[in-house]
């Protein structure tokens, strides 16, 4: 089935910034990307180091899913739905890795966070 959104890092980027504006759900990215990302790195570096930090990854991972589900439902604007399993995993590691960095780096966490409107993205 194609994809009538498009490029998938541009159609989420488009989606972001009216999507993340609730300074309660901007606190918890914040705090809960680095934990998302270490989740990763255990993940994958697992195999080499111990089983353990598989499961410490899987929970870390898991946890911040839940937190940021939960702090979505503070925004005026939801995320688009998910279109199933494989949709929830590239949007959730897009964000976490490239789409929340990029919100950061841009200065549009920094205008959400003052309460301004995003910029044209």
């Amino acid at each position: 089935m194609p994809d009538d959104r498009g490029p998938f890092l541009a159609w989420q980027w488009s989606r972001y910034p009216p999507t993340h504006r609730d300074r309660r759900n901007l606190l918890v990215h914040a705090l809960t990307v680095p934990v998302f990302q270490a989740g990763t790195v255990a993940l994958v570096t697992a195999p080499f180091v111990s089983g353990w930090l598989a499961l410490a990854g899987a929970v870390a991972i898991a946890a911040v899913m839940g937190v940021q589900g939960r702090t979505h439902r503070l925004e005026r604007l939801p995320p688009s739905p998910f279109r199933g399993p494989g949709d929830v995993v590239a949007r959730f590691f897009a964000e976490q890795w490239v789409t929340f960095p990029r919100y950061v780096a841009s200065g549009e966490f920094g205008r959400a966070w003052r309460g301004e409107a995003p910029s044209a993205v």
